[in-house]
């Protein structure tokens, strides 16, 4: 989901403001209090063994980013391809069953309502089309999209709550901001989720995470839905500012939380208790979103994830539980 994600030019000038020395920049740094205040450890291999396969080949790198997927529930999964200006739809074989165009396309969510949902204007080089959200009937044989909230500039991931409010995250922005089912801004909600620099996002029960991409810390923060302003920092994922693992999307599985480390390559699994992590995948190219295959086939939603990448490529990822470590 993302500025760094868009373009690669984009993505190399974060970069260079990450590591040029850049202090920390501030999850809000003096008003997020830590669940986790130990210092980063090095991040070990998990105890699972894992295998990745291809599922949707790439292009060239960046210039074919694949940003966001999520899976309808229904039999389908739903990619933003951001940099060709499409939406996709795959059956669970891999066949391209739908492709419709939407402006750089980023976030995208299920609602509760069985509609899809996906952020719009992301990629900075259309962004000045308009930007915000867009719905779309999975159950369509030609899906069409239809603006549902406009105006809403520098957005990058989505998430939803049971209720249908729509939370945003802004990677050079303090505070996710959040939209009511009316289209109306919940101005209050967002000045006190004042997290700088969000990325991906994800609701479990009554708490909203999101990974922060513009801190050289690489933290995962928990926002509690009903009282934002109580954030706290779940923990740090990079153990000094040459080490930022430029967090983008993540998802919760399995009562963990996966994080995608688009810089290293990585998928990190985060106990959102403790705070205590470890990489589950490594050697991924440029990963920028994973999910869960719900409703997807004979896809196990117990041991299978699913990765887009901006090397364009779509990866499975197998989870071989009680296998010795890597």
């Amino acid at each position: 989901m993302t500025r760094h994600r868009r373009a690669a030019a984009t993505a190399v000038g974060l970069l260079s403001v990450l590591l040029a020395g850049g202090a920390h920049a501030p999850v809000a740094a003096s008003e997020v209090r830590s669940s986790n205040p130990s210092a980063a450890t090095e991040l070990r291999p998990c105890a699972e063994r894992t295998s990745v396969e291809v599922f949707r080949k790439g292009g060239v790198p960046l210039l074919d980013w694949r940003e966001n997927l999520e899976f309808d529930g229904r039999g389908t999964l739903w990619v933003s391809h951001i940099t060709r200006h499409r939406v996709e739809g795959y059956a669970p074989d891999g066949t391209l069953r739908a492709s419709f165009p939407v402006n750089g396309p980023g976030g995208l969510r299920r609602g509760p309502d069985g509609m899809m949902y996906v952020n719009y204007g992301v990629n900075p080089l259309t962004s000045g089309l308009g930007s915000g959200i867009m719905r779309f009937d999975p159950t369509s044989a030609r899906p069409e999209p239809v603006k549902v909230v406009t105006g809403l500039s520098g957005i990058n991931g989505l998430a939803i709550d049971a209720d249908g409010n729509f939370y945003l995250s802004r990677e050079l922005s303090t505070g996710v901001l959040k939209i009511r089912p009316d289209g109306t801004k919940d101005e209050r909600w967002t000045r006190a989720a004042n997290v700088f620099g969000a990325n991906g996002l994800e609701i479990v029960g009554d708490d909203l995470y999101a990974s922060v991409i513009t801190s050289t810390s690489s933290p995962v923060v928990r926002i509690p839905l009903k009282d934002p302003a109580a954030h706290t920092t779940v923990t740090e994922l990079s153990r000094n500012p040459l080490d930022a693992k430029l967090l983008d999307d993540l998802a919760h599985v399995d009562g963990d939380l996966v994080v995608t480390s688009f810089r290293d390559g990585e998928l990190i699994r985060v106990d959102p208790t403790t705070g205590r992590s470890c990489v589950l995948v490594s050697g991924l190219r440029m990963p920028s979103s994973v999910r869960v295959p719900l409703g997807f086939g004979d896809h196990d939603p117990r041991r299978e994830l699913f990765v887009a990448e901006a090397s364009g490529r779509i990866v499975k990822v197998t989870i071989h539980s009680g296998a010795a470590a890597r």
